[in-house]
């Protein structure tokens, strides 16, 4: 059995969760590859709650492989229905920035500008730091630190 149990009412909620989901994962006829094991892993690492069809018509098989993913995945069996497979594994937790007083960096922006009688859009790309922002007239401007009132810098001391 797999590692993960779930109660029929969490089991209940999972299988709500995952009316809308599209299959992330495609089983063929060559059944339980490496490659669909690591295929199912990282879906689970990025999405937590995946479908699987398989385009196997034996039902026993289905349920096998159901299993064997479940097993071998650490996840839990959600459903199975007709050709459809849903597992479920928590996401791990999202890894936090090394500096959290980082700014921003350096990106790329495109400028589109009209000329006056020409159909054609002029296209400029420039690089904007991250203490600088782009104006509606197509500018570069350092942004201006916001000055607070006195009253204000008093409350805060």
């Amino acid at each position: 059995m797999s590692a993960i149990q779930l109660t029929p009412a969490e089991r209940k909620d999972k299988r709500g969760d995952a009316h809308h989901l599209d299959p992330v994962v495609m089983i063929g006829s060559e059944g339980l590859t490496p490659a669909i094991i690591k295929e199912t892993d990282a879906a689970l690492k990025a999405h937590g709650l995946i479908k699987i069809r398989v385009f196997s018509d034996d039902r026993v098989a289905r349920e096998a492989m159901l299993v064997t993913l479940a097993d071998q995945l650490d996840a839990a069996p959600i459903q199975h229905i007709g050709k459809l497979l849903v597992l479920w594994r928590p996401m791990p937790p999202k890894e936090k920035a090394e500096n959290p007083e980082r700014k921003p960096g350096s990106r790329s922006v495109k400028l589109v500008t009209f000329a006056k009688g020409s159909p054609r859009p002029t296209v400029k790309t420039v690089t904007v730091h991250g203490n600088q922002r782009v104006t509606v007239g197509g500018q570069i401007k350092r942004t201006r630190v916001r000055a607070t009132s006195v009253k204000k810098k008093a409350q805060s001391r």
